[in-house]
């Protein structure tokens, strides 16, 4: 186990300090409740001292998203299990995406869609240095899929794995992979901007059944 030394004990200290605040933000206000000011009030401590540790405010409402993101993280292994096979894992996957992103469409918008105007893995391995604990516990094998920002790679992995079981046909993999993701990223701003009234369950039906069709191009 590696030791800090007392200054990156101090800094871990009070990224967090910015990071729960802003979590304890979102929480009452939503993302668009999120200010600097309101931040550095919150965490005892003046705005300019929020960017000593934090590139861009963008950066710190990722970090805070994160937290609530990780309902999703600890539920998706529990639904890929119940496939069989990787091509039926990769649509579970979707199926529980779907669930917990279309609860709040806001908090994943601003860590899969946003910009965030660096580089997202950077962001995505920093923040699992702080948290490890929310690794604990989660599958081994999954582990490369989820610290893998980018969601066109992290489910091309799963459709590559699938081609290796003869599942699908790898020529249609990188295609219907960008279209999923397209529809689900076309969901996510339907609902945020509130330009269709769904309910939740028809939302995630419609979404999946989109997702199935385009999914039976591999067969």
């Amino acid at each position: 186990m590696i030791s800090l030394s007392r200054k990156e004990i101090q800094t871990k200290r009070m990224w967090m300090y910015f990071v729960n605040a802003t979590v304890e933000i979102i929480e009452k206000e939503g993302i668009e409740g999120v200010t600097a000011r309101k931040i550095a009030d919150r965490a005892g401590y003046t705005s300019s001292t929020i960017y000593n540790y934090f590139g861009e405010l963008s950066h710190l409402i990722f970090f805070a998203s994160m937290r609530f993101v990780n309902d999703y993280i600890q539920e998706v292994p529990t639904y890929m299990s119940k496939g069989v096979n990787y091509l039926e894992k990769y649509l579970l996957s979707w199926e529980c995406l779907c669930k917990h992103s279309f609860t709040r469409p806001e908090i994943y918008h601003a860590v899969f869609i946003a910009n965030l105007g660096g580089k997202p893995q950077e962001l995505l391995d920093h923040y699992y240095s702080v948290y490890q604990s929310d690794l604990i516990g989660f599958p081994d094998d999954l582990k490369p899929l989820i610290l893998e920002h980018n969601l066109i790679k992290r489910n091309q992995a799963l459709l590559e794995m699938a081609s290796k079981e003869n599942i699908v046909r790898p020529e249609n993999i990188e295609e219907v992979n960008d279209i999923i993701i397209l529809i689900w990223e076309g969901m996510i701003t339907t609902l945020l901007n509130q330009r269709r009234d769904y309910e939740l369950e028809e939302a995630i039906e419609k979404t999946m059944r989109y997702i199935n069709k385009i999914a039976s191009k591999l067969l």
